[in-house]
């Protein structure tokens, strides 16, 4: 991967940054356990830097038990109390217990829908979203797409997932494409996954 100047200005800030742009962010995810992964990271994040998320991500992988949903959502007190003593993971109970709560509305979305990407998809027409940003700036920090996923996830029982986490969780999953147009991993993505790309 090219780490010149051309790559999207977020990723340079620290090494982990830079190895999770050029090897996951943007990278169209379809499979449960993955899109349940980014759930419970972007949810973790709220308030808090991206940056401290993946430096406590191996800590969540553990707990999580590599974020199976269905072991999740029987998580009970003790597991509770286990998070909270330990400073690898985000020590918020709220976030922790919300985690809890999602992965049963996931594994609801899931079995409803034939897999969460198909829930996704149902509000995109089964296409990636790709905005060719050329700047940092012309980035939002979310869309209507993004506040209509959250208000269904809302109903849904879905918590601390607001319109604004539920754009991160889009743009890292790869179902919107906010890699910068000069940024190598713009092109990368949209090469490695065909056939999800809209016409020009």
């Amino acid at each position: 991967m090219n780490h010149d100047a051309d790559i999207c200005g977020w990723a340079r800030q620290s090494e982990i940054e830079h190895c999770y742009h050029d090897e996951e962010w943007g990278l169209l995810r379809t499979d449960d356990r993955t899109l349940f992964e980014f759930m419970v990271l972007e949810s973790a994040q709220a308030g808090l830097s991206w940056r401290t998320v993946l430096n406590k991500r191996e800590g969540y992988r553990h707990h999580y038990r590599h974020f199976d949903p269905e072991l999740v959502a029987q998580f009970g007190e003790k597991k509770i109390e286990s998070m909270l003593a330990d400073a690898g993971v985000i020590r918020n109970r709220a976030k922790i217990e919300a985690s809890i709560n999602n992965a049963k509305c996931f594994l609801d979305i899931s079995t409803e829908f034939g897999g969460f990407a198909n829930y996704l998809w149902s509000f995109m027409d089964g296409k990636v979203i790709v905005n060719r940003p050329k700047t940092l700036v012309e980035i939002p920090a979310d869309t209507e797409l993004s506040k209509q996923i959250a208000k269904d996830l809302k109903q849904r029982g879905v918590r601390f997932f607001g319109s604004t986490i539920v754009y991160a969780y889009l743009q890292a999953t790869g179902f919107v494409n906010d890699h910068l147009e000069t940024c190598p991993s713009y092109q990368r993505c949209i090469d490695l996954c065909p056939g999800v790309w809209p016409s020009a």
